[in-house]
């Protein structure tokens, strides 16, 4: 049900230090003062609306209310007076351009284009605007749009297919700082000339490039790349590009990087898989770091927890796959195995800190997260070899990671189940149609059975993003049938447990309920969860602790015999 602050009209404030009931997606400070604005959307709908907190922190007051629309924010203006953000309240297919005057109110549509435009940031003197306009997942379009004229500069080649992220103005507002593809295998940093539209190559690698931020004063800038999975963090004069001196910081995944006002001070969020994150102070010019918070683990001693190896395994064409692989404490063979699938499937599973993971290593099983082609973290190349028609050649991959954990990973032949969420939940189902005789049990969290259905019901705003990845329907109709698990179901031998949100935007709940409803007809073991104030996964605490002991459970029966 909606709550009181959910129903709040635009200007409406409501006395008394808000405490939302819901999950609060995104916090940013004002420029000056210590107001907060922040996104709350309602039972996992995905359908942000924006608020800002009183510095007192006393007073919210909303900013929209379009409850059937998606707000995603787009900064601050430099003085504090306005805030830009991106809606589909026009027509839920396509995402238009918003700035909004925090102290009136009043909000003005500044960009109209049917497609899915989202404001990056604002330039320097507050004129301008940068838009991202996504093509895919994997390919976007920078524009620069002047507020007073109204007109849209194409600064990107739509034509020449690339990715640009972490997009920062330089201080003198002449050019962009930033991470791209454009022509590379993998991210790298590049500044582009407003001017001439020229992109020069400043610091290039054979790993991605992930984070990027530049300090307000402009002289620092620090730089994240994802090396096999791990992050390594560097900072660097910006005019000269000399590397600054950084203290050595534990081994993890660095979530966010900011800069102090002064850019004196690097602030990271660092997390690996025994320690949950936590915030890192440093000053790069003395190389002297500072641990700030110490978050809490419930009680949980440290040396319970279990960091995983990094290992590769052969699959049918020769190619190495990466995966972390999690072993439980005494023992050695013989291993019940748990085969974890991310979703995406331009992601990547990163040892960051994973509390499901950790919960079923601490009951007795091993963990093994493969990041199978399609995975993001190892270049285009290998980003693209599942695309479409390719689609199920990561599916094989594992049926090649099961080859070798019986070989190999010491695991009981008869003790490996699959799970997965969202992507992951079709490679769950995909890999027990295709593979039935492989599994002991599977787990889907809010996955695609039907990829014809989840195409026709899936957002409006993602079908065409999510097409440039598994297929059009008016093109691949009939290749989309025959890899869709829903038409495979009597080959299925596993007893499987599926999980869904009611209000999954993303991947619709008939999804699970079309594989469910097969299963019970066949007289089929399967258990179904489903969650009428979720959307896509479980984010409310009650629902994980639910959910999470009984997938613990189901795997028990199946698997610890």
């Amino acid at each position: 049900m909606a709550t009181r602050l959910d129903r709040a009209e635009i200007g409406e404030e409501i006395d008394g230090p808000a405490q939302p009931s819901e999950r609060v997606a995104l916090a940013r400070y004002a420029p000056h003062g210590d107001s907060l604005l922040y996104a709350m959307d309602s039972g996992g709908n995905e359908r942000m609306q924006l608020f800002l907190l009183s510095e007192e922190g006393t007073r919210t007051t909303a900013l929209t209310n379009a409850h059937t629309a998606i707000h995603e924010f787009g900064g601050w203006s430099h003085d504090g007076q306005q805030i830009a953000f991106a809606s589909n309240a026009r027509d839920a297919a396509f995402f238009d351009i918003y700035t909004q005057s925090v102290p009136s109110g009043v909000a003005k549509r500044v960009y109209t284009q049917d497609g899915n435009n989202y404001t990056v940031n604002w330039s320097p003197n507050n004129r301008s605007l940068l838009i991202a306009r996504h093509l895919s997942n994997m390919h976007n379009q920078l524009f620069l749009l002047d507020l007073e004229s109204g007109e849209v500069r194409a600064l990107t080649d739509p034509t020449q297919p690339a990715l640009y992220s972490s997009v920062n103005w330089a201080a003198d507002g002449e050019s962009l700082l930033l991470l791209s593809d454009l022509g590379r295998d993998t991210m790298a940093l590049a500044r582009l000339d407003l001017a001439t539209l020229a992109l020069h190559w400043l610091h290039t690698g054979a790993w991605d490039c992930e984070q990027l931020r530049l300090s307000t004063d402009g002289r620092h800038l620090a730089l994240v790349e994802n090396v096999d999975g791990y992050s390594v963090l560097s900072a660097f004069d910006a005019a000269t590009l000399q590397p600054l001196t950084l203290p050595t910081l534990p081994s993890g995944v660095i979530l966010d990087i900011e800069w102090s006002p002064d850019g004196a001070t690097l602030a990271i969020t660092l997390a690996n898989a025994t320690h949950n994150a936590d915030i890192w102070l440093l000053a790069p010019v003395e190389g002297v770091a500072r641990q700030l918070t110490f978050s809490a683990r419930a009680g949980i001693p440290q040396a319970s927890l279990v960091a995983p190896d990094l290992i590769r395994y052969p699959t049918f064409d020769g190619r190495e796959i990466p995966a972390f692989y999690y072993l439980p404490t005494g023992i050695e063979r013989d291993l019940p195995v748990v085969v974890y699938v991310h979703g995406g499937p331009e992601s990547q599973f990163v040892p960051s800190f994973n509390p499901v993971v950790q919960y079923l290593v601490h009951r007795g099983y091993a963990v093994f997260a493969p990041n199978v082609r399609g995975s993001t973290g190892y270049g285009n190349a290998y980003t693209h070899l599942d695309d479409v028609r390719l689609r199920m050649d990561s599916v094989a991959d594992l049926a090649h990671a099961v080859a070798w954990l019986r070989g190999e990973g010491h695991a009981h032949p008869q003790r490996i189940a699959v799970m997965g969420g969202s992507y992951g939940g079709f490679m769950t189902l995909s890999a027990i149609t295709t593979y039935p005789d492989l599994w002991a049990a599977a787990v889907c969290i809010v996955g695609i059975a039907n990829f014809v259905t989840f195409l026709e019901n899936t957002g409006p705003w993602r079908r065409k993003l999510r097409e440039a990845e598994y297929g059009s329907l008016d093109q691949d109709r009939t290749f989309l049938e025959e890899i869709s698990p829903i038409h495979h179901i009597d080959r299925i031998a596993a007893p499987l447990f599926v999980i869904h949100g009611a209000n999954d935007p993303r991947v619709p709940v008939d999804e699970a309920e079309q594989i469910v409803q097969g299963l019970r007809q066949r007289s089929h073991p399967v258990e179904y969860l489903r969650f009428e104030d979720e959307g896509h996964g479980l984010v409310k605490l009650p629902n994980r602790i639910h959910a999470y002991s009984e997938v613990a459970a189901f795997l028990d029966r199946h698997l610890q015999r």
